[in-house]
């Protein structure tokens, strides 16, 4: 999410330019999270576990609002996938629930209501911002938290 400014009568070109276009980013939205399902990857990842799923408390419970799988090294996901491998609580098909012991703190753009999810929200753009190896599962933030980033509804952003 942000702006762009160009010359009219610049062309469109790929990847990230310069000169006669001009980009800003607003910075994104952060929540802490807890990974609770992983899933395998594709293409080059398949052999690993590298797309996650992840919740934030409501109560005693951990409430799924997110997946992603963006933002970690390669050596990142090699420890998660032998993570998930010895943490796996129960499986669903390809799909592994794990016990919820490791943190995240995830970024998005944007977050707007929805029926289809549990949570009753959507992120947009979310992405794995860092591993919070210094974080307690319960230091992990709430639905709370999340319908209040939702309840502020920046200008900037689409509800």
């Amino acid at each position: 999410m942000g702006l762009v400014l160009k010359h009219r009568d610049s062309p469109y070109r790929e990847g990230r330019c310069c000169g006669e276009w001009w980009k800003w980013k607003v910075d994104p939205l952060a929540v802490d999270a807890v990974l609770i399902y992983a899933h395998p990857g594709r293409g080059p990842r398949a052999g690993l576990y590298t797309d996650y799923t992840f919740g934030v408390w409501q109560g005693e419970a951990l409430v799924p609002f997110a997946k992603t799988s963006g933002g970690l090294t390669d050596e990142e996901l090699r420890q998660l996938d032998r993570y998930v491998r010895g943490a796996t609580v129960a499986r669903f098909g390809p799909v592994r629930s794990v016990r919820p012991a490791l943190v995240f703190t995830i970024a998005f753009d944007a977050v707007r209501p929805s029926r289809r999810r549990k949570a009753g929200l959507a992120l947009q753009a979310p992405r794995i911002l860092r591993w919070r190896r210094d974080k307690h599962p319960r230091e992990a933030d709430t639905l709370e938290t999340l319908t209040g980033l939702l309840a502020a509804g920046d200008d900037f952003r689409p509800a």
